[in-house]
């Protein structure tokens, strides 16, 4: 679906944002995590054909993003939510889909309107649609961002941050959603949220500093710090030792921690299985 190669961004000042990235990206729901200021964004701005690469390849469908006409051949098969997603807030959703779908490119008023109640229906927005954009919460205007993304049918679905500032019911709903769409296409999720990527990918790709850290399953990753996850209790609030502390629960007399690495056999170390966070941590700890 999506091979990238050798690709660097170079910002002016000498920003290194990517440094000689390689990742393959196939079919279904692919989770792009890091930290903040890993490169995430700027890869998701290059494979939306919003900047240039400063070296690198990159072929989606097996059209090269470097020349003109595979960079209109991209965009035909191309939907994209930015994080922040501007919309005009006196329009009804319906109104402002009617605008987007124009732009594009959507002319025929029947198949425009045909394909708006469709996207409205698979956001489950078709009941509000009317009302003013500036009514909506946080989490419908995500919504209303996916549905503009999906106008026109396409087969490579790329969302930034979705689920960020999201209460916890509109997170799992949004993230529902999108499981769903990438029964049917490719959708690169770029976020931050582990619990994000544990609920709903099958492969994902971690960055840190603007290179490749680890691709390949939920799984794997959680197998690479299988048996270094353990439970610790203390009276203090940060315990000393060779390990990284991950959480800590204060309990009624004393505070359970949870730490990856080697704790000392007096603090009577409990293994417990490591989850897809765990697994973050380990790889972050290893490489950066």
């Amino acid at each position: 679906m999506i091979k990238i190669t050798g690709l660097t961004k170079t910002y002016p000042g000498d920003v290194q944002a990517l440094r000689g990235l390689d990742l393959k990206i196939g079919f279904g729901m692919f989770g792009l995590v890091g930290p903040n200021g890993a490169g995430k964004t700027s890869l998701i701005r290059i494979l939306a054909g919003l900047i240039a690469p400063t070296t690198g390849s990159i072929q989606i469908l097996g059209h090269d993003l470097s020349t003109s006409k595979g960079k209109q051949a991209v965009k035909a098969v191309l939907g994209y939510l930015p994080q922040e997603l501007g919309v005009y807030p006196n329009l009804s959703a319906r109104e402002f889909l009617d605008y987007i779908a124009i732009l594009k490119g959507i002319t025929r008023s029947a198949n425009r309107q045909q394909q708006i109640e469709a996207v409205l229906e698979k956001v489950r927005l078709t009941e509000v649609a009317h009302r003013p954009l500036k009514t909506y919460s946080g989490g419908m205007k995500r919504r209303v961002g996916i549905a503009q993304a999906i106008l026109g049918q396409p087969k490579l679905l790329i969302v930034d941050e979705p689920t960020t500032g999201l209460d916890p019911e509109e997170r799992i709903r949004l993230r529902n959603l999108l499981s769903e769409l990438a029964a049917e296409r490719t959708v690169i999720l770029s976020t931050h949220i582990i619990a994000d990527i544990s609920q709903s990918c099958n492969a994902l790709a971690i960055i840190g500093q603007g290179r490749l850290l680890f691709q390949g399953s939920p799984q794997q990753l959680v197998e690479q710090v299988q048996g270094q996850v353990w439970l610790i209790e203390t009276e203090t609030q940060r315990p000393e030792g060779d390990f990284t502390l991950i959480a800590s629960i204060q309990l009624q007399d004393k505070i359970q921690h949870r730490v990856m690495g080697n704790p000392a056999a007096h603090y009577r170390p409990q293994p417990v299985a490591p989850t897809l966070e765990d697994g973050y941590m380990g790889l972050m700890r290893q490489r950066l």
